[in-house]
C-alpha cells in the first residue's frame, strides 16, 4: 500500500510558518541571518518571499520576514562569543565553498555588513561587526596554522 506524507499545516500566521517551516530546518544562528537578510531586497529593503506572500499577503509577509530578522540577529547578539565561534564554524562548514575562500571575500567586500536588520540600533551594529571581525580573523588563523601542520 503506498504511503502518503501528510501536507504540512498551514500555520495562523507568516511569522509562525517563518519559524516552524523554514527557520527551524537552518541548523545555525548565523545560518538563520543570512537567510533573512537574502530575502530582502537590496535597492528598497523590502522583505520578499513569493511562497508567504501567495499564502499570506504581502504586507504579513513583509512584517514576519522582518520581525523575525530583528529576533534572530538579536539572538546572534546574544550568544557568548565562544558559541558565536562555534556557530559561525558550523555555518562556514556547511557552504559549498571552502571557509578560506568565503572568509576571504567576507572580509574584501564585507558583505556581512548587509546581514543586519535595518532597524538594528548603532550600538547593535558596531557590536556585530566588531565581533564578527574578531571572530573571521580567528578563523582564518586557525585556518592557516591547520594548513601549515599538513
Amino acid at each position: 500500500m503506498p504511503q502518503f506524507r501528510p501536507k504540512a499545516m498551514l500555520e495562523p500566521s507568516a511569522a509562525a510558518d517563518v519559524a516552524k517551516n523554514t527557520l527551524s530546518r537552518i541548523p545555525t544562528v548565523f545560518g538563520r541571518l543570512i537567510y533573512l537578510a537574502s530575502l530582502r531586497d537590496s535597492n528598497s529593503g523590502v522583505y520578499r518571499h513569493y511562497g508567504l506572500y501567495s499564502i499570506f499577503g504581502r504586507e504579513e509577509s513583509r512584517l514576519a520576514l522582518s520581525q523575525h530578522h530583528r529576533i534572530v540577529f538579536r539572538e546572534w547578539l546574544a550568544l557568548p562569543l565562544e558559541a558565536k565561534h562555534q556557530d559561525l564554524s558550523v555555518y562556514l562548514d556547511q557552504l559549498e565553498d571552502p571557509r578560506e575562500l568565503v572568509l576571504e571575500h567576507w572580509t574584501q567586500v564585507r558583505s556581512y555588513r548587509s546581514y543586519i536588520p535595518a532597524s538594528a540600533r548603532r550600538s547593535e551594529r558596531a557590536l556585530f561587526f566588531s565581533e564578527l571581525e574578531v571572530l573571521m580573523e580567528i578563523l582564518r588563523c586557525s585556518d592557516s596554522k591547520r594548513a601549515s601542520r599538513a
